[in-house]
């Protein structure tokens, strides 16, 4: 290896950084007009790909098992199956892909619903076309997103839900959070997603995910749902 260095007309290689593939997109929904709209928001996003359309649930299972799509916006009333009843079965065929509602129904049924079902999301399509594309962005990375006024009524929920199971059984003593943990629990049971909580507590997204990963880990929890409920039932959030 020679020790001297290269002379000054010499030509270098640099190398290029990888950038991350795009994320890709199945849009659900029966009204053909509807999806085109999203389609040319979406497009304009150059690290967002629309990789499919469909208009019914069964076709959404079908697609969603051949295109392995990142995330999935799926109305949730079509013609046929409807987006709650093609859940499952895009979970269990796509299971990396990530659910999210979008409908005009603002009905606490269909929410918990959709829930149940397995969405990681609820959106209404009164979303604006600015927001969508980070509301895409954000379910992608691993986020639940839910409309506003939904996260209001889910709250409703978790209270219901915390009552209820408080009443039925006696629990061990709880794991012991450390008081970022807990403040970050507080905000994750009002439906603050990752970049809300960031901004609140003045850390970085990638420090409240670790958060978020040591407190399901240490209640043995699987979903920010099952949080928000624990922080609940536990009065770690009181609400009214």
């Amino acid at each position: 290896m020679s020790g001297h260095p290269p002379s000054p007309g010499a030509a270098r290689t640099v190398e290029a950084v990888p950038s991350a593939p795009p994320i890709r997109v199945l849009l659900v929904d029966d009204h053909a007009f509807f999806r085109r709209g999203l389609v040319s928001v979406l497009e304009e996003e150059p690290d967002i790909d629309v990789v499919g359309e469909c208009g019914s649930g069964e076709e959404a299972v079908r697609s969603a098992a051949r295109l392995s799509p990142d995330v999935v916006l799926m109305d949730v009333w079509m013609p046929g199956a409807g987006g709650i009843d093609a859940c499952a079965g895009i979970r269990a065929r796509a299971p990396a892909a990530k659910i999210t509602m979008l409908t005009m129904s603002d009905e606490e049924d269909d929410l918990f619903e959709a829930l149940k079902a397995g969405a990681d999301g609820y959106l209404l399509k009164e979303i604006s076309v600015d927001e969508l594309p980070d509301a895409v962005r954000s379910i992608s990375d691993g986020q639940s997103f839910i409309n506003a006024s939904m996260a209001t009524k889910l709250i409703g929920e978790f209270t219901a839900l915390a009552k209820r199971d408080s009443a039925a059984r006696p629990r061990p003593a709880a794991p012991r959070l450390t008081g970022r943990e807990t403040e970050v629990l507080r905000l994750v049971a009002r439906c603050f997603n990752n970049k809300e909580i960031a901004d609140a507590l003045f850390i970085s997204e990638n420090t409240v995910k670790n958060h978020i990963r040591n407190i399901l880990e240490k209640l043995q929890l699987h979903s920010r749902t099952e949080a928000a409920v624990y922080a609940v039932r536990e009065k770690v959030l009181e609400l009214d």
